[in-house]
């Protein structure tokens, strides 16, 4: 490499070690909570707050529509307890993906439908995940500065060209 030549490490592109990861709608803002971070948070709050509101209209939009088919009371209390249970769950596997990496992915695959079926769930997970942080903040920052730190380690451990250095005489 000659002298003129430089690395992406030493130009004005990309820094030197670990990068952080993306969250959606946030990019890399979360890291130092730039760039309207806050107004983005209370945006995709109000937002997904009203998705779910809306949702739930449309739910009780099908609902009459099985009240005026008169299916009968157990298909009512059935598809009412569908949603609930459904909702329920991804709720709370939607807030478990916020906090940690899921141990089986192909569980989580597996969860897929039922997740779209209890959206409502989601949607609000997300609603109050984004009134404390970004949704994923606190496990992408903890995996970021165990990176950073795991990065530092190795960097300081190297100190100049190995092979300049003068091996100690033996007598």
């Amino acid at each position: 490499m000659s002298d003129d030549e430089q690395t992406p490490s030493t130009t004005g592109g990309t820094p030197a070690g670990p990068q952080p990861e993306e969250i959606r709608f946030f990019g890399t803002t979360w890291v130092d909570h730039s760039g309207n971070y806050t107004l983005r948070r209370i945006g995709l709050a109000v937002g997904s707050l009203a998705a779910a509101v809306a949702a739930c209209f449309v739910l009780r939009f099908a609902y009459q529509g099985l009240e005026i088919a008169d299916v009968g009371g157990i298909v009512n209390m059935l598809v009412v307890l569908m949603f609930a249970v459904c909702s329920a769950i991804a709720f709370r596997k939607t807030w478990e993906g916020f906090l940690r990496r899921p141990a089986d992915p192909a569980r989580e695959e597996s969860l897929r439908s039922l997740k779209a079926i209890g959206f409502i769930g989601s949607l609000l997970a997300y609603c109050v995940r984004c009134l404390v942080e970004a949704p994923g903040e606190k496990l992408r920052r903890a995996e970021y500065d165990t990176a950073r730190t795991q990065y530092e380690k190795r960097r300081g451990n190297r100190t100049g060209n190995p092979a300049a250095r003068k091996k100690p005489k033996r007598t």
